[in-house]
C-alpha cells in the first residue's frame, strides 16, 4: 500500500522543485498566459438585448442574473407554451439559466446546438479557413451532432471560445442523490467525450459512475451531472498553477448546486484541477452538498480540511502511479495549490484507489476507485474501502447524516 507520509528532506526538495516549476512556466508561457481568453459572444449578446425588451403579456422578463429562486418562481408562473417560446427564442440564455426548469433547459440547449451546428457547417465551407481551422470546424460539427442525440440531456451549453457543456444522466427532478463530476485541465467542448480512452473524459466518467451507483443501490433514485461548465486551464501552464480559473469555476459550481431542483443530497467528485475548483467553492456550497471527494488532486488551495470551511465531508484518493504525487503540493506567491489532500496533515477521509491506473484511471469501470465514489454518491458509506484498510475513513459519519 502506498504511503502518503512526508519528511523534512522531501518537503525541502519539493520547495526547490516548486520554484523550478515556477521559473519554467514563466520562461515558457509568460505572464500573458493568465490573460482572459474569450470567444465570440454575438449570439448570446443579441439574446440578452432581446430578453431585456421582451414581455410575457405586460410583464417584463426577470434579470437573467436574478437568484435561482426568483427565476424558478417566474417560470412557474407562466404557462408551458410561454416557457417553450422563451426557450426557442432565447436558447443560449434559457439553456444556461440556473432556476429554469431542467426539462426546459434541455429543450433550449437542443435548439442552441442546432443553431451552432448550422453556423459551424457554414464556417467549414469557408475557403479562407486554414487547414487547422477547417479541421476544428469539422470536429465541432461532430461534437454538436453527438450532443444532439435524442437521449441526451444537456443542462448547459456555450459554444463560444473552447466551449462549455454539462450533461445529466438520470432524472434530475426526481433524484434522491445527485453526483456532480468536476473535471480538470484541458476540458472543453471537444474533449467532453472521447471514443478512445472513453472514461478519461467527463461524459465517460459520468456514464461509469451512474452505472456504478445503480449497481450499488438499485432502489436509490440517482442522477449524475458531467459538469464541464467552466473554463478549465489549457495544458500544464500558468493557469493550471494558479487559482484564477478555479475561482471563476467555483462561482459557477456554487450557483449550480444552489439551483438544482428538489431536495436531493449532492456529492461532488473532483478530478485533478477540478479539485482546486471544489476547494475554492467549498465554503460557498449549500448544506445539501454532503460530500466532496477528490482524486489525483494537486491541492485544494487550503492547508487542511478546516481551512476549506466546508460543511461537507471531504474525501481524497490517489493511486500509486499517479504522476500528480510528484507535483509540489505547496503555495508560493500565488502559484501552487497547497497541501496534498491525501496526507494525514490535511485531514481528509482517505479512500483506497488500489486498482486505478495513472492520473486518469479513477473512473474506469470495475475499479475500486469508482466503486468508492458510487458508495459515497448513494450515501452507502459502510461500503467504502479506506486507504488504510480499516474503517478510519468512515468514522462518525452516520451521526452527522441525521441532520
Amino acid at each position: 500500500m502506498t504511503s502518503f507520509d512526508s519528511s523534512p528532506t522531501l518537503t525541502a526538495w519539493r520547495a526547490l522543485l516548486a520554484l523550478a516549476v515556477v521559473f519554467m512556466m514563466l520562461a515558457t508561457t509568460g505572464w500573458t498566459a493568465v490573460r482572459h481568453q474569450s470567444g465570440p459572444r454575438d449570439g448570446l449578446e443579441a439574446e440578452l438585448a432581446g430578453w431585456a425588451k421582451a414581455r410575457v403579456g405586460v410583464r417584463a422578463l426577470p434579470d437573467p442574473d436574478s437568484p435561482p429562486q426568483r427565476l424558478a418562481a417566474f417560470f412557474g408562473s407562466i404557462g408551458s407554451t410561454q416557457r417553450a417560446r422563451l426557450a426557442d427564442r432565447y436558447p443560449l440564455l434559457v439553456g444556461n439559466l440556473n432556476g429554469a426548469p431542467v426539462t426546459l433547459r434541455y429543450r433550449a440547449n437542443r435548439k442552441a446546438l442546432a443553431l451552432s451546428l448550422t453556423e459551424e457547417r457554414k464556417r467549414a465551407k469557408d475557403v479562407n479557413l486554414t487547414t487547422a481551422g477547417h479541421h476544428q470546424a469539422v470536429r465541432r460539427m461532430h461534437r454538436f451532432e453527438a450532443l444532439m442525440s435524442p437521449e441526451r440531456q444537456i443542462l448547459a451549453f456555450d459554444p463560444s471560445g473552447p466551449g462549455k457543456v454539462a450533461e445529466v444522466l438520470g432524472d434530475l427532478d426526481r433524484a434522491q442523490r445527485v453526483s456532480v463530476i468536476v473535471p480538470g485541465v484541458d476540458t472543453n467542448l471537444l474533449t467532453f467525450q472521447r471514443t478512445s480512452r472513453k472514461y478519461t473524459a467527463p461524459a465517460g466518467m459520468a456514464e461509469s459512475l451512474y452505472a456504478a451507483e445503480r449497481a450499488a443501490s438499485p432502489r436509490t433514485r440517482t442522477a449524475v451531472i458531467a459538469w464541464a461548465d467552466y473554463t478549465a486551464p489549457a495544458g500544464i501552464g500558468m493557469d493550471s498553477a494558479t487559482g484564477r480559473r478555479a475561482e471563476d469555476g467555483a462561482v459557477r459550481l456554487a450557483a449550480l448546486t444552489g439551483a438544482l431542483p428538489g431536495r436531493s443530497k449532492i456529492a461532488l467528485f473532483c478530478h485533478s484541477y477540478g479539485s482546486v475548483v471544489c476547494g475554492v467553492a467549498a465554503r460557498h456550497l449549500p448544506a445539501r452538498v454532503r460530500d466532496v471527494a477528490v482524486a489525483g488532486s494537486p491541492g485544494m488551495r487550503a492547508e487542511n480540511v478546516a481551512g476549506l470551511h466546508a460543511r461537507a465531508r471531504v474525501w481524497a484518493m490517489r493511486d500509486r502511479d499517479d504522476w500528480i504525487q510528484d507535483v509540489p503540493h505547496l503555495a508560493v506567491g500565488g502559484l501552487g495549490h497547497g497541501e496534498d489532500p491525501v496526507t494525514p496533515e490535511f485531514g481528509a477521509r482517505v479512500l483506497s484507489a488500489a486498482d486505478a491506473v495513472g492520473h486518469t484511471g479513477y473512473f474506469e469501470p470495475g475499479t475500486e476507485s469508482v466503486s468508492n465514489f458510487a458508495e459515497i454518491g448513494v450515501g452507502s458509506y459502510d461500503g467504502v474501502t479506506c486507504h488504510s484498510g480499516d474503517d478510519t475513513c468512515r468514522s462518525g459519519i452516520y451521526g452527522n447524516e441525521a441532520a
